[in-house]
């Protein structure tokens, strides 16, 4: 099954990058390969997390294709979980974390973590979109990047 992972260290704080992946309305405007996404239901939680269940359209070239997942949003301990519900995968986990680093000149700092790990049901699924999704997800740490800079200020550069 292919996994991607990543951990970066980013000049924004925690909170503002967990908002940022948080507001999954927004991906199709900055996520590689996100055409479309829709939430169908958002619930809070009695444990304090939100639960949002979301339909997420991918597509690259002539090849275009949606699933739905749960996507649990626990602000309090700055981590993200999407559960695989239903569509082209036999297998979909997805984990962020936000990890506060302190203060870098005057600025939040925090390592982002990223895990995903997928598997098609569709033998040529695989064969037409999975080194297309490898190269996708590589991108995926640095485009939530970007988009915190356009959102939030882009930070100032460490000085030497």
């Amino acid at each position: 099954m292919p996994k991607f992972s990543s951990k970066r260290r980013v000049n924004h704080s925690a909170s503002e990058m967990f908002d940022l992946v948080a507001d999954v309305e927004r991906y199709p405007e900055f996520v590689p390969l996100c055409s479309a996404l829709k939430i169908r239901q958002r619930m809070a939680k009695p444990d304090g997390t939100e639960v949002l269940v979301a339909d997420m359209t991918v597509s690259f070239k002539l090849v275009k294709e949606s699933f739905t997942s749960r996507v649990t949003l626990d602000r309090a301990n700055l981590k993200i979980l999407v559960e695989y519900l239903q569509g082209p995968f036999s297998n979909l986990e997805n984990r962020w974390t936000f990890e506060p680093k302190g203060q870098q000149e005057g600025e939040g700092v925090c390592d982002v973590g990223f895990f995903l790990a997928y598997e098609f049901k569709s033998r040529m699924l695989a064969m037409l979109m999975g080194s297309m999704f490898d190269a996708a997800f590589a991108r995926f740490s640095t485009a939530f990047e970007k988009r915190a800079d356009a959102i939030y200020g882009r930070p100032k550069p460490a000085s030497s």
